[in-house]
């Protein structure tokens, strides 16, 4: 076997597997590098007090999203959530906007139009957000070194510029690497804390803070989380259908039957990470603008927006919601896919071709899609109160357990669908020789 494998290698049948996996690896590693690359003008004994008085809040989860990169204050700090805003601007606008749509119809052509735009939006966002955070640093007593314009100017610039850099990295690991770059890049700064978070939960355990039985119910938590996860992602709605008979000459054609499969999550990770990125980003301004003893009321809203608030859970819910049923109708066309089993001469049992396919399929994925919505839900916040109660380590939520699993299943989809379609290549290869 090993000999076999040694001598596919050899023959070159998966080197462009193995340099997409060489430069995924690559990019991780320079993402990995960029992540400890400090901001000039911090105090870092200030910053790492400021941190940990705000364990399990909004900073934790914009922490944790970063890769810890925030918690450093490196040129990565703001992560990749720009661009994911910026992205959910630009999908909404393509519904409301009309030169937009034309756009949205136009192809490839039009989808990199949109992109640029979004590329723009991700640059207005993150100039927004750098200097938001620059002046909440400098109102912070003895965490700048020296505050004032250069210190600002300096900021913006490398925040900025991480960001921008960041959303060129997570495009050239979708086009030259494996998977989804920006989802890739999400995953890899999660995962990037888990020994950390782990080491805090064997921490807590040793001085006492807490139990070896809230410590199991804890790890059994993960695990059963993890499960149902995996159980749920690769469950599937199969939807009959019938291909119709067609006499060419002599020769009979179709007569078989074949299945539309739906999946019961058809979302992935978007929609938490959308709802997350949607409900903190004005959260977090607030907090940084509720300063002064006449915005006493702004500091108890951010406090009412925070995690685990009764306000941000119901806020929250709703967002995943409604982003699973809104990304699910951008990814998912069921006209589209009506008209073309029309065109190939399928059809689904008992139902007439055309318009009331559409609304068959249609009237499926919107019950698949509310089942994976309250799942989704259910993964995201139960784990979370858990997390408030035992007081472990924010890494444990439910938001970032989903999004390590869903992306690691992808991955490993893509990276057995690439294996598979080489060895058919391979096959459709040898056939031609023997033939020729």
């Amino acid at each position: 076997m090993a000999t076999n494998a040694t001598q596919l290698a050899k023959s070159g049948k998966f080197g462009d597997l193995r340099r997409r996996l060489v430069f995924l690896l690559l990019a991780l590693v320079v993402y990995r590098i960029g992540a400890h690359i400090p901001v000039p003008g911090i105090d870092p004994d200030e910053l790492r007090r400021l941190f940990q008085g705000q364990q399990g809040g909004i900073l934790s989860l914009f922490n944790m999203f970063s890769g810890g990169a925030l918690s450093r204050f490196t040129v990565f700090a703001l992560g990749i959530m720009p661009y994911i805003s910026a992205s959910i601007i630009a999908q909404l606008m393509t519904y409301v906007i009309p030169s937009l749509e034309q756009l949205k119809k136009e192809g490839e052509s039009g989808r990199r139009k949109i992109t640029q735009y979004t590329r723009y939006g991700t640059l207005v966002l993150a100039i927004f957000q750098a200097l938001g955070i620059a002046l909440a640093l400098e109102g912070s007593a003895g965490l700048v070194i020296s505050p004032g314009m250069g210190f600002r100017l300096t900021t913006v610039v490398s925040l900025v510029a991480g960001t921008m850099f960041l959303m060129w990295l997570g495009e050239q690991i979708t086009e030259r690497g494996l998977g989804n770059g920006i989802s890739i890049l999400i995953f890899a700064g999660i995962a990037a804390g888990l020994p950390n978070a782990i080491g805090g939960l064997f921490e807590l355990v040793r001085t006492g803070a807490m139990g070896v039985p809230s410590a199991l119910i804890v790890i059994a938590l993960v695990v059963g989380v993890t499960y149902l996860v995996v159980f749920v992602e690769r469950g599937q709605r199969k939807i009959l259908v019938n291909y119709a008979k067609r006499q060419v000459g002599n020769r009979v054609y179709g007569g078989q039957s074949s299945h539309l499969p739906l999946k019961i999550n058809m979302s992935g990770v978007i929609p938490p990470i959308f709802a997350s990125s949607i409900i903190l980003l004005p959260a977090t301004v607030v907090g940084w603008f509720a300063t002064g003893d006449g915005l006493l009321w702004l500091k108890d809203l951010a406090s009412l927006l925070s995690p685990g608030q009764p306000i941000y859970v119901m806020l929250y819910a709703a967002a995943i919601v409604f982003f699973c049923f809104f990304y699910t109708a951008l990814v998912f066309n069921s006209r589209e896919t009506a008209d073309n089993l029309k065109k190939s001469g399928a059809f689904i049992p008992g139902i007439r071709p055309g318009e009331q396919t559409a609304r068959y399929i249609d009237r499926i994925l919107g019950r698949l899609t509310l089942g994976g919505a309250v799942y989704i839900t259910a993964v995201c916040l139960l784990p979370e109160f858990l997390v408030l109660k035992y007081n472990v380590p924010f890494y444990f939520g439910g938001t970032s357990l989903l999004i390590i699993v869903v992306v690691t299943m992808d991955f490993w989809a893509q990276v057995q669908s690439y294996v598979m379609s080489q060895q058919y290549e391979s096959l459709l290869k040898k056939a031609s020789f023997k033939a020729g």
